[in-house]
């Protein structure tokens, strides 16, 4: 019992020694908006009506029919859609990387 005691101590400070050694770890910094620096093209901000978007940005590719309530509305552009509550952008998304044109 006694041999059993101390291989139980001896692996209990064992275990103890390794979890105190130090760890090393890289910090991986990535700068906020790298990505959207490579796509400088303007985008609607939120809040412009639907007629300052279309004098602004032109007519969109598509454009979805309004879904439920509030009614949202979306407009594919090339390279981002825009969706509207109302009259009204509520946020403009761009697309992803390798997509011409949006999902349905």
């Amino acid at each position: 019992m006694k041999k059993m005691t101390s291989t139980l101590v001896a692996t209990t400070l064992a275990l103890g020694v390794s979890f105190m050694t130090p760890v090393q770890a890289e910090t991986l910094v990535i700068p906020l908006g790298q990505q959207t620096a490579e796509r400088s093209d303007p985008m609607p901000q939120r809040g412009l009506t639907k007629s300052a978007v279309t004098q602004r940005y032109g007519e969109p590719m598509t454009r979805h029919p309004a879904v439920g309530q509030p009614p949202i509305t979306r407009w594919d552009y090339a390279s981002y859609s825009v969706y509207f509550e109302y009259d009204r952008v509520i946020d403009s998304v761009r697309h992803r990387q390798g997509r011409s044109t949006p999902a349905p």
